[in-house]
């Protein structure tokens, strides 16, 4: 915020005229909200915790309100009957996406891919073509032995650190990269020796690439607050996006070229890479041009999207479940019953552990992957929850605020897996994924509803069921009292992750040495 409060002076007199054009009366009004200062609105007043800072305005000025940020005007939806007109009611207006100046950057423009693309035959095509081939049921099923393979290798690696202390989300998000690429082209950032301590190193240096690009996502801009001067770059965000897409889109393009002569050397079937390729070479779907830009902003949506979201809501999962030892002894059991301690996890083992689900749907309550989802931005002015809400806004669904609000759940705060297990708050409703009951999104509703839900759901499951099953976990010696007490801060960004990393000790539990060596069987 220190580089706003050094350009204030500066923009003061570009904006001044936008800001008198601006006072016109609308009828409705706008959303009630703070006043905040003349040209600069309530940008001197963000709060680094953003979706609790919108939580506690939303206490103030009810569940919709506006805050001028500069030249953008930025509505907060923080109640289930709003979000239910804004992503319903309101679906096709609501369906663009208010593009900040480093997501432009880092997608290729910004109309290349899913994530950031407006409504329209582009992004529905993509959609389509992701879900088709990768993300639906039907493709997930195709490639279930590339994510037992990945996830049985992450467990040979933490076998070999037994008793030593491992952080729980490197490797998580190390597994988790390796099923996406592998998925996508077919081989890791890293083939060697599973096990070996630099495909870890990768792993690592991966995931610092990831969560620089989603915390500059997240990190308040004066290019997009104030969209005339965004040339200038002031605070040097699009200059480091544009070095870490420059990374990127070297590792895509050596991966691309790899994969066209292997391709050339009459290579094995076809992956989610060389269909992308082939849609490529025959210039779309008939209808809707498809160019390697849109290949590599793919990729960039595959890689950043699934990775860090799902292996955070794990570690997120392991955190919860390690300091309440009533709910890691009910899962444990529930394993033991369905799976045994002479066999592995398997995908097929989920569906027959509700207990386990309960506690992932109460994971994604209390810490939902994407607070604030990714704002939308209507392409019409529209009457909200009796309000004026103008063409071009910044909407804001402050989903964790929902999530944790005390006239919707019994003791919000609490993390209480049986709410959602039958009999629980949700009486005979059935919690789900998909975005029908506003009380519940944690990945999102309508037609932005999030694409990659159904593998993210795979995933974290069965992880969380396999590190449960496979170890016992414990706190590091000497920081017992802290994990008993885990300090659950969060670190807001775009995607939400824990302040602190998740450290403890794993101690093998499985009835059979080679129970722990199964991932070679599957290469």
């Amino acid at each position: 915020m220190e580089a706003i409060g050094n350009v204030i002076l500066f923009c003061a007199f570009a904006f001044l005229l936008a800001a008198l054009f601006n006072r016109r009366r609308h009828d409705p009004p706008l959303p009630p909200g703070p006043r905040g200062i003349p040209l600069i609105g309530s940008l001197p007043f963000l709060q680094a915790d953003l979706h609790a800072h919108f939580a506690r305005l939303a206490r103030a000025h009810g569940p919709i309100f506006s805050l001028r940020l500069g030249g953008k005007l930025a509505v907060v939806i923080s109640s289930p009957a709003i979000a239910r007109e804004v992503l319903r009611d309101h679906d096709a207006v609501f369906a663009n996406r208010d593009v900040p100046a480093a997501g432009r950057i880092i997608a290729y423009g910004g109309d290349a891919e899913i994530a950031w693309s407006p409504n329209g035959p582009t992004w529905r095509m993509l959609r389509r073509v992701c879900v088709r081939e990768m993300l639906g049921p039907a493709g997930l099923d195709a490639v279930y032995a590339l994510r037992r393979r990945e996830v049985r290798a992450s467990v040979e690696r933490i076998r070999s650190r037994a008793g030593s202390a491992v952080d729980v989300g490197v490797e998580m998000f190390l597994a988790t990269m390796n099923v996406v690429t592998r998925t996508l082209w077919g081989s890791t950032l890293e083939d060697g020796d599973e096990g070996d301590e630099r495909s870890i190193e990768v792993g690592r240096e991966f995931r610092k690439l990831v969560a620089e690009i989603t915390e500059l996502l997240g990190r308040p801009n004066v290019s997009d607050f104030f969209p005339a001067v965004a040339w200038m770059d002031l605070q040097g965000i699009q200059r480091q996006m544009r070095m870490l897409l420059r990374r990127f889109d070297q590792i895509f393009e050596e991966i691309i070229e790899m994969r066209k002569r292997k391709k050339q050397d009459g290579g094995r079937g076809e992956d989610f890479l060389e269909m992308m390729l082939r849609l490529e070479k025959e210039g779309g779907d008939g209808k809707t041009p498809f160019t390697m830009t849109n290949v590599k902003a793919l990729l960039m949506d595959m890689v950043v999207g699934a990775t860090e979201t799902s292996s955070n809501t794990v570690e997120w999962a392991m955190a919860e479940i390690v300091r309440k030892p009533e709910i890691l002894r009910r899962v444990q059991a529930e394993l033991n019953s369905v799976v045994g301690r002479d066999a592995v996890v398997e995908e097929s083992h989920i569906s027959r552990l509700p207990y386990l689900a309960a506690v992932i749907k109460e994971v994604l309550r209390l810490h939902p992957a994407l607070p604030l989802m990714v704002p939308h931005c209507p392409s019409a002015t529209c009457v909200i929850g009796g309000y004026t809400v103008p063409a071009g806004a910044r909407v804001f669904v402050n989903v964790w605020a929902i999530h944790r609000d005390p006239e919707i759940w019994q003791d919000p705060l609490e993390f209480r897996p049986e709410r959602f297990a039958g009999g629980g708050e949700a009486g005979k409703r059935s919690w789900d994924f998909s975005g029908n009951d506003f009380r519940y999104l944690p990945f999102g509703s309508g037609r932005r509803i999030c694409a990659g839900m159904v593998m993210a759901e795979r995933m974290v499951a069965y992880m969380v069921a396999t590190l449960v099953h496979s170890f016992e976990w414990q706190a590091v010696e000497g920081n017992k009292e802290a994990a008993e007490e885990e300090d659950m801060e969060e670190k807001f960004g775009i995607v939400m992750k824990k302040a602190r990393p998740l450290v403890l000790v794993p101690t093998p539990t499985l009835a059979r040495e080679d129970l722990y060596l199964q991932a070679m069987l599957w290469k």
